[in-house]
């Protein structure tokens, strides 16, 4: 490692110049005292800065690791640290890291330089900008980090980016719907995620891949399986595996750019790449890699299938994004790791190209948008399932999205019905609390304001006691009885609470 030609700590440039270019592209707007199209050659100036030494670095390492052999793992010091536990600030050197990163910076580059002219004149082209960047820096940490947690922070990154471009049209309400939905289904990821950090550091004590590749070999095959599974359920949702993947099919709403970059070239990869570099663990984890070549599978067919009955450009191309990257996790269920990379590079490259000239493709084909083969329209069941793409985001509505939403609603039924009695305090008095912190506030000035405040405080009063508080105890203790016994008749009508109490059930038995 020392005699590696290129200082190594200027690899962490690599994700923190975008996040810079993203910062004063935001300044400049905010305190621009010229209009926004007058400022687009600046943002285009910071964007281009940013994303041209990135690539040349990413590139200058990749090519000295090839003569000089990989720096692995380094350091450039502690992160932060509590008691004897501390959180390194690390960066991972190697084929995997520099190969993705890579790919990433080039195509990051060929899209901004796409959407100058792309975006031109749009009201929010500094913000569509600014997304662009911290998508970027969010990606090369990713794929650069040397420990879980910095890739937690690049994951989250790139979720914050895509809501951002989803929603760019908020003045559009399927545009915000579909953002909030997306951002909602990537927190199951993140979940996942935050599950194998905590466990890696109760069960290993780091999170860095060389403790997690050691820790694999001597923890029992359940623990390293359960903290496998969490770094499998994030890879999952973001590269919109089967159950996941109705999010994606709503990101089209966000500029085609965007599109290009985040579902059809870069980030959709994301997840193939973090399987590919917890290799160690999935190894020891058969059940888990089992798993992973079932539902790559099963997504691989499911875009295979609804791509064959799409009518636009964007959503086919989608489709067959989403059956390809199914392949690359059935290559990796299988063991074949370095398969999968080679083949989410190359498909990467080839995506982002088809995607930036979707706009023109209808000008470029003579022909009508082919249907569907005959096979498949002679199978009208089949048929009708792929055109409404197997009900799955309905399904998803159903099991997992309407259930929340009441259980939800019950919660807050409980405490306003049973917390809130407990406690004794009943809306009257929550009223009555929350008048009396607006009194605190607006005071009443010179005599007669004081004079107006001190009787609107005595009529108050006197409304509270008298009037919001009448009839006897033995009457209102039988009403709130009453209500108590309604409430819960209600809740044991609903059949999810049965289900809930045959889970918890089944949990004390087991």
């Amino acid at each position: 490692m020392t005699s590696f030609p290129l200082p190594l700590q200027w690899v962490a440039l690599a994700p923190a110049l975008p996040l810079v270019a993203a910062l004063l592209i935001t300044a400049s707007r905010l305190f621009a005292r010229r209009p926004a199209e007058a400022t687009e050659r600046l943002t285009a100036t910071l964007t281009l800065a940013a994303a041209v030494p990135v690539l040349l670095l990413v590139l200058l390492y990749a090519v000295l690791g090839l003569l000089h052999g990989w720096p692995g793992q380094i350091s450039l010091g502690n992160w932060f640290a509590a008691g004897d536990w501390h959180m390194p600030l690390s960066f991972t050197l190697d084929g995997l890291s520099l190969g993705f990163a890579g790919v990433a910076a080039f195509i990051t580059l060929a899209t901004l330089k796409f959407s100058f002219n792309y975006m031109h004149r749009e009201t929010g082209f500094q913000r569509f900008f600014v997304g662009m960047n911290l998508f970027s820096g969010g990606i090369l940490l990713v794929a650069l980090a040397g420990n879980a947690a910095l890739v937690f922070v690049g994951w989250e990154l790139m979720g914050l980016a895509s809501w951002l471009l989803i929603g760019y049209a908020f003045e559009r309400p399927t545009a915000t719907v579909n953002a909030q939905r997306a951002f909602i289904t990537n927190r199951v990821g993140d979940a996942g995620l935050l599950f194998s950090i905590a466990l890696s550091m109760l069960w290993l004590g780091g999170l860095d891949w060389p403790v997690l590749a050691a820790g694999s070999d001597r923890l029992p095959t359940l623990y390293v399986s359960l903290i496998a599974l969490g770094f499998v359920t994030a890879a999952l949702v973001k590269s919109a595996q089967v159950p996941f993947t109705p999010w994606i099919t709503r990101a089209l709403e966000g500029p085609t750019p965007s599109s290009a970059i985040f579902y059809g070239a870069v980030m959709v990869h994301a997840g193939v790449f973090l399987l590919a570099r917890i290799e160690p663990l999935l190894v020891e984890s058969p059940g888990v890699l089992f798993l992973v070549a079932v539902i790559g599978a099963l997504t691989a067919i499911y875009g295979w299938l609804v791509g064959y009955v799409q009518s636009d450009v964007k959503s086919a191309l989608l489709f067959a994004v989403v059956a390809q990257v199914g392949l690359m996790f059935l290559a990796i269920g299988l063991g074949w790791f370095e398969l999968a990379a080679w083949h989410a590079a190359l498909h990467a490259l080839w995506r982002a190209w088809q995607f930036l000239a979707a706009p023109s493709y209808m000008h470029m084909l003579d022909a009508p948008t082919p249907t569907a083969p005959a096979w498949l329209a002679r199978r009208q069941w089949l048929y009708t399932a792929a055109l409404q793409r197997f009900w799955l985001e309905t399904l998803t509505d159903r099991l997992l999205t309407q259930p929340t939403r009441a259980l939800a609603r019950d919660l807050h039924a409980i405490d306003e019905n049973v917390v809130s009695r407990l406690v004794g305090m009943s809306e009257t008095q929550r009223a009555a609390e929350l008048l009396a912190r607006s009194e605190e506030v607006v005071k009443g000035r010179g005599l007669a304001g004081k004079l107006l405040a001190w009787s609107a405080h005595r009529l108050d009063r006197f409304e509270q006691r008298l009037v919001l508080q009448g009839g006897g105890h033995l009457g209102r203790g039988l009403t709130r009885l009453g209500v108590w016994l309604r409430f819960v008749e209600s809740l044991l009508e609903q059949p999810r609470y049965l289900l809930l109490l045959i889970m918890a059930t089944i949990v004390v038995i087991l």
